[in-house]
């Protein structure tokens, strides 16, 4: 598993780091950590001649700041991926910040791990706004931290039917173990909701159809030794599943990138963005 981390200095930062040794990945994980001294943003759009305005010092004395920033944050990711056994290196470019993470990211069987959120914008990181450009866009799976790491005990699956959520399924059956090591507990098996949402419609088909859903994929999700509650929902996507998740205090939210489309009513493609700008868990769509 190639994964590249998104590292900024902030707290959100060092959390994304320390998630990626809570999740049991199938093989072990090869770690890219990315700082990006985002310099470009210091010129534009604020001013054209900034010799003229008389302010070209200043930016000098920032970027001067943010490089010293720079390698002090590759040190501490260097010891903390140490600390954490996991194998990897860490490197340092000029930039945007979107952009060289998406230059960046595997383009196959990887995963971009990114905090919500990073620094003020007085320092120019802005991993809020980061976290949704990289979930856009990204070729590979985006994991998006939202809180300090903590064993991986609950997880809500998000189904539709869509090839995209067979490939969050997926991720789960190949590229994940269903057990995880909780200190107070040694290893215990990772419990999973599997959540699909219709709409309200009332017509007896979809009812059947949504519990056979649920159903069929949580049949494949126990077989490989997960725990696992049935949750199918009426309602919208994205509100019910954020419910599920605060009911069950899940840990993370897997879902696929793209649903069915508009036809069929699901738009997973626009509720795994609204789940990582709104849920109060962390999020991994999976492409």
């Amino acid at each position: 598993m190639k994964i590249l981390l998104a590292v900024d200095g902030s707290k959100h930062g060092r959390w994304a780091t320390e998630w990626i040794s809570q999740i049991p990945f199938a093989t072990a994980p090869q770690v890219t950590a990315l700082h990006v001294v985002d310099v470009v943003s210091l010129r534009a759009p604020f001013m054209v001649q900034p010799v003229v305005v008389g302010i070209e010092r200043f930016i000098q004395a920032e970027i001067k700041r943010l490089e010293t920033l720079g390698t002090k944050v590759v040190a501490e990711t260097k010891e903390l991926l140490s600390s954490m056994n996991l194998q990897g290196k860490v490197i340092i470019e000029r930039g945007t910040v979107a952009s060289s993470i998406l230059k960046r990211a595997p383009k196959r069987n990887g995963v971009v791990v990114v905090g919500s959120r990073g620094l003020d914008t007085l320092d120019r990181f802005m991993l809020g706004s980061v976290s949704t450009q990289v979930t856009q866009h990204a070729p590979c799976s985006v994991l998006v931290v939202k809180e300090a790491a903590r064993p991986l005990r609950r997880i809500v699956l998000t189904i539709d039917g869509s090839t995209a959520s067979q490939k969050a399924v997926q991720f789960l059956l190949r590229k994940m173990g269903p057990n995880t090591v909780d200190p107070s507990e040694g290893t215990v098996p990772i419990q999973v909701a599997v959540v699909h949402v219709m709409p309200y419609l009332d017509y007896p088909e979809f009812k059947e159809t949504r519990q056979a859903l649920v159903h069929y994929y949580a049949d494949k999700i126990a077989a490989a030794g997960y725990q696992v509650r049935e949750e199918p929902r009426l309602g919208n996507p994205a509100d019910e599943i954020m419910k599920v998740a605060d009911q069950h205090k899940a840990d993370l939210i897997v879902c696929g990138a793209k649903g069915l489309g508009a036809i069929a009513r699901f738009l997973l493609g626009s509720v795994s963005t609204k789940l990582v700008q709104h849920s109060s868990c962390s999020v991994l769509v999976v492409r």
